[in-house]
Parts: C-alpha cells; sequence; structure tokens
C-alpha cells in the first residue's frame, strides 16, 4: 500500500522526503512538475519509486483533462484541495492495482514526452533556419 501526504504548498517550505507539485489555479489544474507552482499542492511520499509512478498517474489525469469537471470559480477557476484528495486517491489506487500494465503505461508516456521534445527542438530549429535565409534577404 503506498502512502502519500497531499497538502498545499507554502511559499519557501523545503521538502526532504521525495515530491511533486500540482497545479490548482486555472485550466491547467492538476498538471504535475518537479518545480513548484505559485498555486499549487504538493504530494509527499516515503519513496522515489512511488514519487514517480504517482507522478504519472498525475500526468494522465492531467493530460486526459479529468479534472475540468471538479473546477470551481467564474473568473479564474481552480481546483479545491478536498475535491482533490476525494478524487485522487481512489483513482490512484485504481490505476496501480493494474501495476504491470501501468507500468507499461509509464514507460510508453515517457517515450512519447521524449519524442515530443525532440519534434519541439526539431521545429525551433527549422525556424531558426528560416530566419536565417530571409535574414539574408533584409541585408542586401
Amino acid at each position: 500500500m503506498m502512502n502519500f501526504i497531499v497538502k498545499t504548498h507554502k511559499k519557501d517550505t523545503i521538502y526532504n522526503k521525495p515530491h511533486f507539485f500540482v497545479l490548482n489555479k486555472g485550466m491547467n489544474s492538476g498538471k504535475p512538475q518537479n518545480e513548484a507552482f505559485t498555486n499549487s499542492f504538493v504530494i509527499v511520499f516515503d519513496s522515489e519509486t512511488d514519487c514517480e509512478n504517482i507522478f504519472w498517474i498525475a500526468y494522465s489525469l492531467w493530460k486526459s483533462k479529468f479534472w475540468h469537471q471538479h473546477l470551481v470559480g467564474s473568473v479564474i477557476s481552480f481546483l479545491r484541495l478536498p475535491d482533490f484528495k476525494r478524487e485522487f486517491f481512489p483513482k490512484s489506487k485504481l490505476l496501480m492495482d493494474e501495476h504491470e500494465a501501468h507500468l507499461k503505461h509509464v514507460e510508453a508516456l515517457k517515450l512519447l514526452e521524449l519524442k515530443e521534445k525532440q519534434f519541439h527542438e526539431n521545429i525551433n530549429l527549422i525556424n531558426d533556419m528560416r530566419r536565417v535565409i530571409l535574414y539574408r534577404y533584409c541585408n542586401k
């Protein structure tokens, strides 16, 4: 059984145990990241492997826009801590019960993230080359 603690992140707090942050304001609510957001929850674990496994579950929930149905607020939408806990604990337990499938999905997600990063780097290189070529026309 995996144990983790979810609480509201306070600025300049340092966590000694493995952890990650989950954005709780705006349309990207639920987005996990290793660096702290201004408005975020922190999820603290006992082990690094648990942290990584749950990170990818949180990432999957965010990418699938699971948290949009739980957002409240008329101008700036946000995710409440009790709502997050109520939905995240059972969802993560359910997904971790199928551990072998979960590990395969995590590896696939990591590979896709890597490919997406490489794709964006290639697009940036193409744009740089386009700028260099067009710059030559402007300076003749």
